[in-house]
């Protein structure tokens, strides 16, 4: 069995870079909708503020690298209750927080790395394509050769580790696999889970789970991968990354965590206390209390819901169903409009419709193909009046 992936390494610069560079010299067509970044602006929750105010002094303490007992406490008692996880989390020892899921899914592939990559000559890491710029990062720091692994509708949106070749997963020490996926909002099953689990665990490499959109979805909520590891007997070689940008509308709060694997945050601790930012003791405080809360994190999924019903109706009778199970992105196929880069240069100078070209999420393979390339991504983060407009406009340019 072969890799699918490019046998060279991929130049990685910032899609949003890009398209200042692709736009920004360019008037809109029309007031402009930005729907590029995924930065919620639902409100705050109502908590926020009254927690903040009250834990105001601990702003005067340095804030430890492990974090509160409060704080990781409530991690891992969002994960039981989430992920039917039967208590099985030590917040003590399985739960770290971060400066936001981004910086910890950076420093986690250095950890990786250092913990299982100094005995192998030319190590790798695996990274779904299209990808999260912070996965590419994390891969250049720890000196490890990106493997891009196609997500695209062959593959079902995600990467398809059973088709890597065997000594490719050997020379592994670590593989980025998120679900909900970004941008394409598919969803891993238990099954698929638990084959990523085995794989990790007979190859001998760290399965990186980025869950930051779990609590942004449809219908069901994703299986995670903690309760896949639960059912296969532990959590060894297996790391959940959540935060509460996505599910609390807090990107600003600069606050995720890291659950799983006992020995490897124990080590990671250890290098984090030398290199990583703490998370201040007021933001942790705040963290906790919005885990403690589901009722505005219904409210905010029932948000995102009404804008994907208006895209259904909207935009389905031009690109057929585009709805995901998960995520709050739309990830269109516009290919036969001239493909993602041409289709945002014309909805920008004729709509003011700013979005993000595929191919600028993604990388080229060895032969020159881009998986992205054939799409647009729109974040559906604005009001559902704004949301609907750039839907209007989107359909009376291409239509």
């Amino acid at each position: 069995m072969t890799s699918r992936s490019s046998a060279s390494v991929p130049a990685f610069v910032s899609p949003f870079a890009r398209l200042n560079d692709l736009l920004d010299r360019l008037p809109p067509g029309a007031s402009a909708i930005n729907m590029t970044v995924g930065e919620p602006r639902h409100a705050v929750p109502a908590i926020v503020a009254p927690v903040l105010a009250g834990a105001i002094a601990d702003f005067g303490k340095y804030p430890p690298i492990k974090g509160t007992d409060a704080f990781r406490t409530a991690v891992a008692g969002w994960l039981d209750r989430r992920f039917h996880l039967g208590g099985s989390i030590d917040p003590a020892t399985m739960v770290l927080p971060l400066n936001g899921s981004r910086e910890g899914l950076f420093y986690a592939a250095i950890e990786a790395r250092l913990t299982g990559g100094n005995t192998i000559a030319d190590p790798v890491v695996l990274l779904p394509n299209p990808f999260y710029q912070a996965y590419a990062a994390g891969c250049i720091a720890a000196g490890c050769t990106p493997v891009m692994l196609p997500a695209d509708s062959a593959t079902g949106f995600l990467p398809d580790l059973e088709a890597v070749a065997p000594d490719i997963l050997d020379r592994a020490v670590a593989c980025y696999f998120a679900s909900p996926s970004n941008p394409q909002g598919a969803v891993a099953s238990l099954q698929v889970w638990q084959t990523l689990i085995r794989l990790a665990r007979r190859h001998d490499f760290f399965l990186f789970a980025d869950e930051c959109y779990s609590e942004i979805y449809r219908l069901a909520p994703p299986t995670g991968v903690l309760e896949a590891a639960k059912s296969l007997g532990g959590f060894d070689h297996v790391l959940a990354f959540n935060s509460l940008s996505k599910r609390s509308n807090l990107p600003g709060l600069r606050c995720g965590f890291v659950a799983g694997d006992q020995a490897f945050i124990q080590h990671w601790t250890s290098f984090r206390n030398m290199a990583a930012p703490q998370v201040p003791l007021p933001l942790q405080a705040v963290a906790a209390a919005v885990l403690a809360d589901e009722a505005h994190v219904e409210d905010n999924r029932r948000l995102y819901n009404a804008k994907f019903e208006a895209a259904e109706r909207m935009l389905s009778p031009l690109f057929g169903n585009v709805t995901p199970p998960g995520g709050f992105f739309l990830w269109l196929d516009v290919a036969r409009f001239g493909g993602g880069e041409a289709v945002t240069l014309r909805l920008w100078r004729e709509a003011g419709v700013r979005v993000v070209p595929g191919g600028y999420l993604a990388a080229s393979d060895a032969t020159g193909h881009n998986p992205g390339e054939a799409y647009i991504r729109l974040a559906l983060v604005d009001g559902i009046e704004a949301t609907a407009e750039a839907f209007a406009r989107l359909v009376e340019i291409l239509a």
